[in-house]
């Protein structure tokens, strides 16, 4: 037997639940998910940026990389932090 009646108390919301986020332009985004796509990070931006490129800072010596919308990324660790910056449009007159 494990001491237990079979009968027990339901448990109580989690108060305590983990909080994830990361970063974008440096300001703190809050989530309810492990996890984050590219296009989630894209949709925080506002109207004004909404055809701008999305980089995730690499650490150290890693170069960033360029986010695609499909990319996913994990918030259990360290939270990623991403920027934005004008799509680039080298020789268009």
């Amino acid at each position: 037997m494990n001491g237990m009646t079979g009968h027990e108390e339901p448990k109580a919301p989690q108060a305590g639940r983990p909080k994830y986020f990361f970063f974008l332009d440096g300001n703190k985004i809050d989530s309810d998910s492990s996890s984050v796509s590219g296009g989630t990070v894209r949709s925080h931006l506002p109207a004004e940026k909404a055809g701008y490129a999305i980089y995730l800072e690499g650490h150290g010596k890693d170069p960033d990389k360029l986010v695609a919308d499909t990319d996913g990324f994990s918030l259990e660790k360290d939270p990623p932090r991403f920027y934005s910056v004008p799509s680039a449009t080298f020789g268009a007159e």
